[in-house]
């Protein structure tokens, strides 16, 4: 059974929609998948508790504890580990994972780590995307699920969701639409990765 561990930092609505996509398709009888754990770095983030009301084991490892990235990068990937199954390091998925990760944890986790970000990448990486895409006059914009490599947000695209910018958006409201999508292309994106063998 291959182990799939979520990080987030907040909320977690991606990590739910995720959650809630393993249980209704059945990810274990399928796909030999299952979700094993939630990992914040933040003490207080409010997905932590969803996920263990759904009986899903949770951690806390705060970037707050330790020196530098580096040292915070080798416990997370210490704790990730532990979800090891059968031989099989886990999966691991960004969900709203406020951190930058080390080349070197990047490099430890290479062709297991996929994250979500609130843009049509290659445009707009980083944060404050929403905004961005408003400011630069687009007239659409969207979500990407890319594979996680040692250059921000660059790595390479799995799925993407677009929505149109309407003349009275905001960031606010520009972001609760693309939201929306990223909770419905984030999922189909693992479950071809499992279908296809993580391929």
């Amino acid at each position: 059974m291959l182990s799939i561990v979520i990080l987030i930092s907040g909320g977690g609505s991606n990590m739910a929609a995720l959650v809630r996509a393993a249980q209704k398709e059945d990810w274990p009888a399928h796909y030999g998948a299952q979700i094993s754990a939630v990992i914040s770095n933040r003490a207080d983030a409010a997905g932590l508790n969803w996920a263990q009301q759904q009986g899903i084991s949770t951690h806390t490892v705060s970037h707050k504890d330790f020196p530098d990235r580096a040292q915070f990068d080798a416990a997370l990937a210490q704790t990730i580990a532990s979800y090891a199954r059968e031989g099989k390091a886990p999966f691991v998925l960004l969900a709203g994972f406020m951190r930058i990760l080390t080349p070197a944890f990047v490099q430890a986790h290479a062709g297991r780590l996929i994250n979500i970000h609130p843009s049509l990448l290659p445009a707009f990486t980083g944060l404050h995307t929403h905004e961005r895409a408003i400011a630069a006059g687009c007239k659409f914009a969207g979500a990407t699920v890319h594979r996680v490599t040692e250059v921000l947000d660059e790595g390479a695209i799995l799925e993407q969701s677009v929505v149109p910018v309407l003349p009275d958006d905001d960031a606010h409201s520009l972001a609760a639409r693309v939201l929306a999508t990223e909770h419905i292309i984030y999922p189909r994106a693992v479950r071809k990765l499992l279908a296809a063998g993580l391929g």
